[in-house]
């Protein structure tokens, strides 16, 4: 077993974020994480989160992906106290990390998450891992892009995705066919990223960004879905101040958006 203090880490916000669909709330602090061929279970105590894996694998995979190794109280600290909205938005998402995804995996993911709610855009991604996913156990891995080109677009849409579908066939191909590397697009800059993930079909500006801020961790990346959208405009006239917070505005993003949508609820969804 290993152990994650809760200080900076909390998984009930983090699977609210609208960042992770593989993460399942088994229970109340409990968790089921399903992500690069691996599972792991993660249960809340005291103060830390208890995740059911060896030290190796807990190095080796997770220490990266939960992103631990990133002071997120420091970059906190950049808020100045007279932006009142993003001071409390911090405050309440504190807890809240930028997971390090598969870049295939999220590409996928945010073609279906367009115009879908998380409890919807979950259910679709849960579907396409039965179906055509490998299983790992307990859970099913993410489907490859040859398991989804072999799905065509009519398997695609068994899984509720609708018009999406084509989309996601195309991209899958591309992948399968090496006429998009994912692997590749790691090397260029942040300009040059969401040039190349835009010229994906069925991928926009919002979508693009996502692909970078949770499939590539360009933390400097800030999607403007229509939360972020409102808070833009009822808070900041129109206008967030990005060169605030140059190099990890996603960060503040993600602070902004789980604060708009969950302050003063029960977060639970």
């Amino acid at each position: 077993m290993e152990f994650i203090p809760k200080q900076e880490f909390n998984l009930e916000k983090i699977a609210d974020s609208g960042q992770c669909f593989r993460l399942k709330r088994l229970e109340p602090g409990h968790f089921r994480l399903t992500a690069r061929e691996r599972c792991v279970e993660l249960t809340e105590r005291a103060d830390a989160w208890v995740l059911d894996c060896p030290t190796v694998e807990f190095d080796g995979l997770w220490r990266s992906y939960f992103d631990l190794d990133t002071d997120y109280a420091a970059l906190r600290a950049a808020v100045p106290e007279k932006d009142a909205y993003l001071t409390a938005a911090a405050k309440f998402g504190t807890g809240i990390r930028i997971l390090r995804q598969d870049p295939w995996e999220m590409l996928v993911t945010f073609i279906i998450s367009q115009r879908k709610n998380i409890p919807a855009i979950r259910a679709c991604v849960e579907a396409l891992c039965v179906r055509y996913g490998e299983s790992l156990g307990r859970e099913y891995a993410f489907p490859t892009p040859a398991a989804l080109s072999r799905a065509g677009e009519e398997g695609l849409r068994t899984c509720a995705l609708g018009y999406r579908a084509g989309y996601v066939l195309a991209a899958a191909r591309l992948v399968q066919t090496g006429a998009l590397d994912l692997g590749a697009l790691a090397s260029l800059g942040d300009a040059e990223l969401l040039e190349a993930l835009i010229a994906v079909p069925g991928v926009g500006a919002k979508v693009a960004s996502c692909v970078s801020l949770f499939g590539y961790h360009r933390i400097a990346a800030f999607p403007r879905d229509v939360w972020i959208n409102r808070v833009v405009r009822e808070h900041y006239r129109g206008r967030f101040p990005l060169y605030r917070y140059k190099g990890f505005a996603g960060v503040m993003q993600q602070y902004l958006f789980y604060y708009a949508r969950y302050e003063g609820k029960n977060v639970t969804v």
